[in-house]
């Protein structure tokens, strides 16, 4: 192949060589479109021509181009060229010999393909930093060249540019990026409970998947707490944004839900005290989250949500409820009084609690995404982890998917049978006035007879009962009610009455004749407490943790 035929006929050239021959055509005006030839400096009367860039020889400026260079032609793909910088990299060449055979290390990027498509369309192609068999990086571009005015005998310039040092900071800087999403990951792991607590009466489920490797992770986060008396606070939250910075405000605000829990306050008051710590923890950072408190005496779920996705509750028959009101602003916001409301929770029902990435896409109303999760739910049957792993999939979260999810299931389950006997409620009106204290002795021993507790754990109970009562009926109003639940793990002891200060327990001095009512409660008790009724009064319990058979 006569490579000056070839280099004579690359784009541009023969107009360039006829402009410089003309005689018709100004010398200074000679190669029209391009750079004037440069002048050098006036030294003498007579300054030395200097040739313009047209003329140069090609081969001698592809030569001295620090970048690879390779010339093919015709079908194929024969060897034409190559410059020495080509040579310097993978040594001579035979030209003349096929492409495949002559030029070996432009298989691995996968080049010779894009030879055949260069020269069927005519159009250049390029090939961004692959890895030639010298270990260094090339970016690639293939460009068609013609050999003749009528298009006859085509060729393909391939130039190649070293990016190894692009490619090494790019791929460190990914390596460095895929550090800081496992720590994220790691410290959002750590924040979330590392096992769920247990109810008495609730089955409960969690899941957690981070987003995919492409996105940072974010502040979603659960939590399952069992408040005493049988009841059991259930949240789901996530804060907006990505990154260590989210997850460490999630840490901040699980926390406070636990601490603020332990106050036994009704949903919307907890929101309340989360929303001022949002916003002090960082102003510009807001959250959403739901609160919600499970009630075995109620057979409701009562919530508070705040800018959350709405509850969704399955009954025993298939049928799923939405919980879409009330819902106030996301945490962090200020100045909005949330407001608490229930959805029915009877035994066989199962509820769940989830963050956006389950139910939101891109391309899709958020509506659309809760129907769907809907639709999957009222199918859902079995435990509680079986539910949760199936609602995942049918949403198709997969480990690339682009946010986080997280997914609270729980499960009242009607008892029937042997294990319905572990479950029992009894209840007594406490009427009249210190009458109603022998009364509820009276009916706290039989009950407790009855449900065949061990004699020392049955003078416990009646004595815890005697205590509450007389503190009831010492500082209480009417109505006043005694209640007595067992489960298979704990006994609990109730009294509501109609006044709404909370007892505290105090050291009695010798000489006071009460005062200690609380105090032996709490000595001979596994756990005591009280909290204030929606409606208005108290309810003061303590709980007795049964013996393991």
């Amino acid at each position: 192949m006569n490579f000056t035929r070839w280099s004579a006929r690359l784009p541009g050239t023969q107009r360039r060589a006829a402009a410089q021959t003309d005689p018709t055509v100004d010398p200074d005006r000679r190669g029209d479109g391009s750079v004037p030839a440069a002048r050098a400096e006036q030294l003498t009367d007579e300054v030395p021509p200097v040739p313009a860039v047209d003329v140069l020889p090609v081969r001698d400026v592809l030569d001295r181009v620090p970048a690879l260079v390779a010339l093919v032609h015709g079908p194929d793909h024969r060897l034409a060229y190559v410059n020495d910088a080509y040579v310097a990299a993978f040594g001579a060449r035979d030209l003349g010999a096929r492409a495949r055979e002559a030029l070996p290390e432009l298989d691995e990027p996968g080049l010779f393909p894009l030879l055949d498509q260069v020269q069927r369309s005519g159009r250049p192609r390029t090939l961004k930093s692959r890895k030639a068999p010298d270990g260094r990086s090339y970016t690639f571009t293939c460009t068609p060249v013609t050999e003749s005015h009528n298009g006859d005998g085509r060729g393909v310039l391939v130039f190649a540019t070293d990016v190894t040092d692009h490619a090494e900071a790019a791929t460190r800087l990914r390596a460095s990026e895929r550090r800081q999403r496992e720590t994220a990951v790691t410290l959002q792991r750590s924040l979330l409970p590392q096992e769920l607590e247990e109810p008495d009466d609730l089955r409960v489920a969690a899941t957690y998947h981070p987003g995919g490797t492409e996105a940072a992770v974010g502040g979603d986060w659960y939590d399952v707490i069992t408040l005493g008396g049988g009841r059991t606070a259930l949240v789901i939250g996530d804060v907006m944004g990505r990154g260590v910075r989210a997850a460490a405000v999630m840490g901040q605000l699980r926390t406070a839900v636990r601490a603020y829990a332990r106050l036994d306050l009704p949903p919307h008051e907890v929101l309340q005290l989360l929303d001022g710590l949002a916003t002090e923890i960082d102003a510009n950072q807001i959250a959403t989250c739901v609160y919600a408190i499970h009630d075995p005496n109620e057979g409701r779920l009562v919530y508070a949500s705040a800018g959350h996705l709405p509850i969704l509750v399955r009954d025993e028959q298939g049928a799923v409820q939405r919980a879409d009101e009330p819902t106030g602003p996301p945490l962090g916001t200020g100045g909005w009084i949330h407001a608490s409301g229930s959805i029915p929770l009877a035994p066989g029902s199962t509820a769940v609690l989830y963050t956006d990435g389950l139910v939101e896409r891109r391309n899709e109303d958020l509506d659309e995404g809760i129907a769907a999760l809907e639709r999957a739910l009222s199918g859902a049957t079995g435990s509680p982890q079986v539910i949760c792993d199936r609602l995942v999939r049918s949403a198709g979260v997969t480990p690339d998917h682009d946010d986080d999810v997280a997914v609270l299931v729980l499960q009242h389950p009607a008892r029937k049978g042997a294990e319905a006997e572990l479950f029992r409620n009894a209840a007594l009106d406490l009427l009249g006035g210190v009458e109603a204290a022998p009364r509820a002795r009276a009916f706290a021993s039989g009950v407790l007879t009855s449900w065949r507790f061990p004699a020392d754990l049955h003078d416990l109970g009646v004595l815890a009962t005697s205590e509450l009562v007389a503190n009831s009926l010492q500082h209480g109003t009417p109505p006043m009610r005694l209640h007595l639940r067992r489960t298979d793990r704990r006994l609990t002891i109730e009294v509501t009455d109609g006044d709404d200060h909370l007892p505290r327990r105090r050291r009695a001095e010798p000489g006071d004749e009460s005062g200690r009512g609380i105090a032996i409660v709490a000595t001979i008790a596994s756990n005591w407490g009280s909290r204030r009724t929606p409606g208005g009064g108290k309810v003061v319990w303590c709980e007795f943790v049964l013996p393991k058979p």
